[in-house]
């Protein structure tokens, strides 16, 4: 068997199922299995993905165990030669699984490779490419030095700004949002470190991978991380998991600077989580005092809609139910899409239908718009609803 695609699934069935759709286009063509490991999920993921994907193989964890964790058990009875790590709230291009196939196939010192990951709002995932984290690295990161100047070699270096985006480049930590790994290489380094909970896991196991002698690929074959911008990132949890995970990978790697390296990071965990107290009490006030609460942002924007006769009745309906103010075009023609949302001057959501116009074409419509104020959505027939950023629209 060629390829094994692992998916570690929470609460997030919508996305899942959309993921799902665009990885069995993907490997059409290509000898492989499907594995979702489903965390203790609330919201019915284990039997709609049965429902809908009969080819996938569901493993029902009885608890929340971590994606590191959840994606071994998962690793461990993989046949493919090789493992794609994927996230459930990513779609693929239909030639993003054989494009990598293809490059593993030729370049045998590779032992993983990533992809180019792209926002809900075209723009691109600086993480999509990363250096290992060393401590002047991650200082520049912290500082905000990197921000400042993202193509410097020195500056930029955590998301390696310096690099071209559009041909293969060597990097050092591939993003387990889409992760590629050569079964072999797995089983001479081991699977991932489940000291990491949540983020972390992936910087590791590149840097291993690294060690070991093999190297890290980007291509820039294109994939849409939906949720990326929507993800709390000042939350407490968040902040609490991430620095903790990063204070983890120091202590492992670099163990000899750990004494001098734990108390500022500590003080960095300390800051951003009275950050984000702050935040999240303001997020509060505004919404008990009647204010649009980020989440349900995209209720209050404009939406565009396109697609077949069908796709359009569906959207008008649910659009109609929410009171969202929305144009509706009966067009699978990608021209008069392009100029209609090229077209847009005002905050607004395209929504597009992958099953009709091909995950590829929607990824293309999203990022070659001349700089159009919109996000994405997509129509989504076996669930009847309209999946944003963040909202599930039905």
């Amino acid at each position: 068997m060629k390829v094994s695609v692992v998916i570690v699934s929470y609460n997030v069935s919508h996305y899942l199922l959309q993921c799902l759709d665009s990885v069995k286009r993907s490997l059409r063509g290509i000898e492989s299995e499907v594995i979702v490991i489903d965390n203790h999920s609330r919201d019915d993921s284990p039997n709609l993905v049965r429902r809908y994907h009969p080819e996938a193989r569901v493993i029902e964890s009885l608890h929340n165990l971590g994606f590191a964790k959840a994606n071994n058990i998962a690793i461990r009875q993989a046949k493919g030669d090789y493992v794609l790590l994927v996230n459930p709230d990513t779609f693929l291009g239909e030639n993003a699984i054989g494009d990598v196939v293809n490059f593993l196939d030729s370049h045998q010192r590779a032992g993983a490779v990533g992809l180019m990951m792209v926002n809900a709002d075209g723009t691109l995932a600086p993480e999509s490419r990363r250096a290992v984290p060393t401590p002047m690295t991650a200082f520049y990161k912290f500082t905000g030095l990197c921000s400042m100047f993202p193509k410097n070699r020195r500056f930029g270096n955590y998301y390696l700004g310096f690099l071209p985006w559009d041909s293969p480049q060597r990097i050092e930590v591939v993003s387990g949002a889409f992760c590629m790994v050569r079964k072999t290489v797995l089983d001479t380094i081991g699977l991932l470190d489940e000291d990491y909970f949540m983020y972390g896991e992936d910087i590791d196991l590149s840097c291993r991978i690294l060690k070991a002698g093999y190297e890290n690929w980007y291509l820039p074959a294109r994939i849409v991380h939906y949720k990326g911008e929507s993800t709390q990132k000042s939350s407490f949890a968040h902040v609490h998991v991430f620095y903790r995970a990063m204070l983890i990978f120091f202590r492992k790697h670099y163990s000899h600077l750990a004494a001098i390296i734990s108390v500022p990071i500590e003080a960095a965990i300390l800051v951003k989580a009275l950050s984000a107290a702050v935040v999240t009490t303001y997020r509060k006030m505004k919404k008990s005092l009647g204010f649009p609460y980020p989440s349900h942002v995209t209720s209050s924007m404009e939406f565009h809609c396109f697609g077949t006769e069908a796709t359009i009745e569906a959207c008008r309906q649910i659009c109609s139910t929410h009171a969202i103010i929305a144009h509706f075009h009966v067009t699978t023609d990608t021209t008069y899409i392009y100029n209609v949302v090229n077209g847009i001057k005002r905050q607004s959501v395209i929504v597009l239908d992958p099953s009709s116009l091909g995950f590829s074409t929607v990824i293309d419509i999203l990022t070659t718009h001349s700089h159009a104020p919109v996000t994405l959505g997509t129509y989504h027939p076996s669930t009847n609803s309209i999946i944003t950023i963040n909202d599930i629209i039905r």
